[in-house]
């Protein structure tokens, strides 16, 4: 059978790092074929040279058998190659369907471009509005527009970069079926997921990449999730341990949480309760675009149009604070969205740090310093395990794993009494998702009052000690972890928590 896709020795190097060093790689039709690494590894960037958004320095492609040169996406997709990245090529200010639009030809009319957006999404369970503008999409919101744009040019090679990190697993369920769907129509799928269950799952083939180095080709059907780590990180990643403690005082508070759309296609939150005290995880599950995004910037303090007493923090109202107030009162935020409001992409690490460490230590009579803050940063490279070129390296130079890895060590180093974080993991390899793990019940350990947003269900279970679930703005009481399971949280999700035993929803408050 002619390979659909074939490379041959491709290589990539940049000023600090080869990417990609003499990777092959043949994907045949109809095949669904992993390419799984630790963040790092060069698989983005071999995305990107068969999508035509990079060029190769040396090596060949071919497609079905004739050699190629792919010079840009627009080749790529004339060739018949669809690709959702991890971070998304969207322009804020525009629509989904006038996004989805610039990839077709000028003569496509909008109204029926709507219709058959809303077609295809409905068709795969992934709810769009066309006419939203996209600034107004959460994360998980903008990964259905990407994923929706790709599907409609019907590709011969689909490209998927961690497509699963935002959906309940019901509609990962029927995801998969869709791409089954598409592969027994001779469509190639290259999957690209840390989620090693998902690709023993889905996956006819994989292949593993290392340091930019093609290390293995496997089938994982035959594979565990302990022999896949191994062959991508040479290890097993470590058991979390996470020992059940009574948790302290009541540090973040908030009490009958009602607020309106900030937008029209804002979530309007809704009789919001709940408590986090010291010492414990409250982890918030829901399907993306229910309300997190509305809530966190309600907690964090870029929305004060909250009554002032509907946040507490250590019983003292701070609804109408501003974020610097609430930072230097002890609280720390990590975004879902790394790049734009994690962190500057035109700035170095080290001057990063200064988004979150404003004091004495990095400030001084007003005048920043440099030293100060390029040692703090190589302590969170160092610590947090980040591959990057030293403090002085843009943060839009790093893997979306490895930024996320910093990002997350720079809220955890400014020892906080209350952290809330969104998407812990999302995007990043089983080794560094365990690290971060640790890093976060160690820090519960430690007397912090954590608020985990995730919808990584598993992740929740596992480091959680109480779970809450947010559907359509509105909350579900809490339940232990321990008592909780995926069907459970899963109909949660749908908002069907009113018809749950009364037993399983006690502890609300406690």
């Amino acid at each position: 059978m002619t390979p659909r896709l074939a490379l041959k020795q491709v290589t990539k190097r940049y000023p600090a790092i080869v990417a990609n060093d003499g990777v092959d790689l043949t994907v045949l039709p109809g095949e669904i074929h992993a390419v799984l690494g630790e963040n790092g590894a060069g698989k983005s960037t071999l995305m990107k040279i068969i999508y035509g958004v990079a060029a190769p320095d040396a090596g060949q492609v071919f497609w079905n058998g004739e050699q190629v040169h792919i010079a840009s996406p627009a080749a790529a997709r004339q060739l018949g190659i669809g690709m959702v990245f991890q971070h998304f090529s969207l322009f804020d200010t525009l629509t989904v369907a006038e996004n989805i639009a610039l990839g077709l030809p000028s003569h496509t009319r909008l109204d029926e471009l709507e219709r058959r957006i809303a077609d295809t999404a409905g068709q795969y369970g992934l709810d769009l509005e066309p006419q939203r503008h996209v600034h107004t999409l959460s994360v998980g919101e903008c990964q259905r527009v990407e994923i929706v744009r790709a599907l409609l040019g019907r590709p011969q090679l689909l490209i998927l970069d961690e497509p699963t990190s935002v959906l309940t697993p019901q509609a990962v369920g029927k995801l998969f079926d869709t791409l089954r769907q598409l592969a027994s129509e001779g469509c190639s799928i290259l999957y690209i997921s840390h989620k090693l269950d998902e690709i023993r799952a889905l996956c006819h083939t994989c292949t593993v990449m290392r340091a930019g180095k093609v290390t293995g080709v496997c089938d994982p059907r035959q594979e565990t999730d302990a022999s896949l780590s191994r062959l991508m990180i040479g290890a097993e990643p470590p058991v979390i341990a996470h020992r059940p403690a009574p948790p302290g005082r009541t540090m973040l508070s908030v009490r009958n949480l009602a607020l309106g759309k900030a937008h029209p296609f804002a979530v309007e939150l809704r009789a919001i309760d709940f408590d986090v005290r010291a010492g414990e995880i409250l982890g918030v599950a829901g399907v993306s675009g229910n309300g997190q995004q509305e809530l966190l910037a309600v907690l964090s303090g870029e929305d004060t149009r909250a009554d002032a007493g509907a946040v507490l923090l250590e019983g003292q109202p701070v609804g109408r604070r501003p974020v610097a107030w609430r930072r230097g009162r002890g609280i720390a935020f990590v975004p879902e969205e790394r790049l734009g409001r994690g962190a500057v992409p035109e700035l170095s690490l080290a001057q990063n740090v200064l988004l979150s460490h404003q004091g004495p230590a990095t400030i001084r009579h007003g005048f920043v310093r440099p030293g100060a803050i390029s040692r703090l940063a190589a302590g969170i490279i160092d610590r947090f395990r980040v591959k990057a070129g030293g403090s002085l390296a843009p943060a839009a130079s790093l893997s979306g794993g490895n930024l996320q890895k910093y990002i997350i060590g720079r809220e955890v180093m400014r020892h906080p009494k209350v952290l809330i974080v969104a998407q812990p993991t999302w995007g990043v390899d089983v080794g560094a998702a365990a690290q971060i793990r640790s890093e976060l019940v160690a820090l519960r350990d430690a007397g912090c009052a954590l608020l985990v947003i995730s919808e990584e269900l598993d992740e929740l279970l596992e480091i959680s000690d109480r779970l809450v679930v947010i559907a359509k703005g509105r909350m579900s009481p809490s339940i232990a972890a321990a008592d909780a399971g995926l069907d459970l949280i899963g109909q949660w999700m749908s908002g069907l928590w009113d018809r749950a035993p009364a037993a399983e929803r006690d502890g609300a408050h406690v």
